[in-house]
């Protein structure tokens, strides 16, 4: 018989690995992407609702939209493997890492995703659960396993999935999409590319390694940064259309914030042009704090149901 002390040691050994695997599976959602995008559905809700929806309409599109977001992220993983296997940044992932088969791995994103149509036709409506099918069928046929590896503008069309949630969110209250729900989409839309192409900036060698035609892999730094400050233009004006719906909080802080979005955008694309290496990197985190922050403005605006500016 063997001692205590080894039948405890043996039972650590088997929860610790438990939860690795577990961890594992987590990890294969990508977990702060799905945060960034549930923070634009919660807005998108009240804007649709001009007030605060009921919390367990709220609770069964975000839960249904984490399922869906897990299974197209899952679903990507899978497809992007041997990619993920070469590049530094992504090389900690679990399949690279060889810790979930990809078998397995592909079995949890589609059952993810049956889950999430599942889940959402019935707690919410038909329309919104064909969205989220049909954003993770995007992300993966069209984004990873077409666009990404063949184009440069990958990421300007692949971006496409990430503004589903607001949508989603919008046909959950609506049961249907309107005007409004299409200008949420688009902020999204545009932000993208300067928020991923900075990314890409950093990551530049990373991705030509891979054999992936980012942007900054097959142009130059200048070009890739007057890229970005278009979009950042375009993006910030795009968000100015969203003023009719809403009211003069959030008229305020899109004006407020995306003044600070462009300055940053053009600090970058003066450093290069002097050829410095600039801080793509500072750009990244900030557009994640630029979103947060119009989404927030959207969602004030919605809550206290000031009168609309027009």
């Amino acid at each position: 018989m063997p001692p205590v002390s080894a039948v405890h040691d043996e039972a650590r050994g088997t929860r610790r690995r438990r939860r690795d695997v577990l961890l594992a599976y987590v990890a294969l959602t990508k977990p702060r992407i799905i945060e960034l995008l549930l923070v634009t559905t919660v807005p998108a809700m009240m804007l649709a609702e001009r007030g605060i929806p009921s919390p367990w309409l709220v609770f069964a599109t975000l839960f249904g939209g984490t399922l869906a977001a897990g299974s197209a992220n899952a679903l990507n993983c899978v497809a992007d493997a041997d990619i993920d296997a070469v590049m530094k940044r992504t090389s900690a992932r679990p399949l690279p890492r060889h810790q979930v088969p990809p078998r397995n791995a592909l079995v949890f994103g589609v059952v993810l995703g049956v889950l999430s149509f599942a889940w959402l036709w019935p707690t919410t409506n038909l329309l919104a659960a064909c969205l989220s099918v049909a954003a993770i069928l995007f992300y993966v046929l069209i984004y990873t396993m077409v666009l990404k590896r063949r184009t440069a503008q990958n990421i300007v069309w692949g971006g496409a999935a990430g503004c589903m949630p607001v949508v989603i969110g919008w046909s959950a209250v609506t049961g249907s999409i309107e005007w409004p729900a299409l200008v949420m989409f688009g902020v999204i839309f545009f932000w993208t590319p300067p928020h991923f192409w900075a990314l890409a900036m950093k990551f530049k060698d990373d991705y030509a390694r891979a054999g992936v035609p980012m942007l900054p892999v097959v142009t130059t730094a200048d070009r890739v940064a007057r890229q970005i400050v278009t979009y950042s233009w375009v993006m910030v004006l795009w968000t100015l259309l969203l003023v009719p719906a809403a009211g003069w909080v959030y008229a305020a802080f899109a004006v407020g914030v995306g003044v600070w979005f462009l300055a940053v955008a053009h600090r970058l694309y003066a450093a290069i042009r002097r050829g410095e290496p600039g801080k793509p990197m500072k750009l990244f985190h900030m557009s994640n704090t630029y979103l947060t922050l119009v989404f927030v403005a959207l969602a004030v605006d919605s809550a206290i149901s000031l009168p609309t500016v027009f």
